[in-house]
């Protein structure tokens, strides 16, 4: 286990050598900000259950932050109790403000990943988008030094497996309503 600590603070040491200038410092949290409490991802769920043809994936878009809210807010947060990368190395140079909660896994990431697999299984095009999107925001939570690689790893995996999920199920559900 310690060697995914030593790897997760290698990749933030080199993401803060490498990348880090004012042109992204100024961008990052306005790219994090896009997934904070998911709530951009439940207007645009929300907006899509008033038309026919997209209303199966705002159910799959809605059903899946409702599991990952579950999952990565009230059980895995609270029973891994990660501390933050910036509290836990010292580090001063955040551009955000500091969070309350844990650190593992990312819900920014989970979030919107669930949304952009959901989008991406009713709408590859606009699917392609969004999982770009997910993953800038996933860089993001890097950059910002507010999570370990292996937070925003995990929360893409589970994010693209709830997501998934949900629109397995919704179309199943809208499948056999037709």
């Amino acid at each position: 286990m310690e060697w995914i600590l030593y790897a997760d603070n290698y990749i933030l040491d080199f993401i803060q050598r490498v990348f880090r200038c004012d042109i992204l410092d100024f961008v990052m949290p306005y790219i994090t900000l896009l997934g904070e409490n998911g709530i951009l991802w439940i207007i645009l769920g929300i907006s899509l259950l008033f038309y026919k043809k997209t209303k199966p994936m705002g159910i799959s878009i809605l059903m899946a932050l409702m599991i990952g809210f579950v999952i990565c807010n009230l059980t895995l947060k609270p029973l891994v109790a990660r501390v933050r990368p910036y509290d836990a190395n010292g580090f001063e140079g955040l551009l955000v403000k500091a969070l309350s909660d844990y650190s593992f896994p990312s819900g920014h990431t989970l979030a919107s990943f669930e949304m952009a697999v959901c989008v991406y299984m009713f709408d590859k095009k606009y699917g392609i988008i969004a999982l770009i999107i997910a993953a800038l925001i996933g860089f993001s939570r890097l950059y910002l030094y507010v999570h370990y690689p292996s937070d925003v790893i995990f929360g893409a995996v589970l994010g693209i497996f709830i997501g998934y999920f949900s629109s397995y199920i919704v179309n199943k559900r809208f499948s056999q309503c037709s």
